[in-house]
């Protein structure tokens, strides 16, 4: 499966990245770029994004970002572990960008480490870094997903 292929099931199924208010583009090498603009139902105070909403985008960002590359290798991927950093507040109305990079590819484990910046004054607001597992691609799973 390429990454293009992959960006067309997964809009169809991407269900929690539509309830956060999550977009995504995917360029023609298949690195990911994530953005959310911070709104009223993304708050937890008057003013500040509240920091599960950015721990979702992060955890959003770093997986598609492995699962993208993954079913490159016939492959799915899993997450093991992830941590995220809050440097900066987001606040209501700021435009978020989160991209990521893999920092290692194994057989069975993929790490990345991705940021989220604000595009208006081009802070960093949040970086994260995760491990994920490797597993095949079956048919039964690709089925599932079409």
């Amino acid at each position: 499966m390429t990454p293009q292929e992959l960006e067309v099931i997964f809009r169809k199924i991407s269900n929690f990245d539509k309830l956060l208010g999550l977009n995504f583009t995917m360029d023609n090498e298949g690195r990911i770029t994530y953005s959310l603009e911070v709104a009223k139902e993304h708050l937890s105070s008057p003013k500040t994004c509240h920091g599960g909403v950015l721990a979702a985008m992060m955890d959003c960002v770093l997986g598609l970002s492995v699962l993208a590359h993954s079913v490159t290798l016939d492959k799915l991927c899993s997450t093991v572990e992830f941590k995220t950093n809050f440097i900066t507040p987001a606040n209501l109305g700021d435009t978020l960008i989160g991209v990521a990079e893999l920092d290692y590819v194994g057989n069975s484990l993929v790490v990345c480490n991705g940021t989220i910046t604000c595009k208006e004054s081009q802070r960093v607001v949040a970086k994260g870094m995760g491990t994920f597992n490797l597993y095949p691609l079956s048919k039964k799973e690709l089925e599932k997903w079409s």
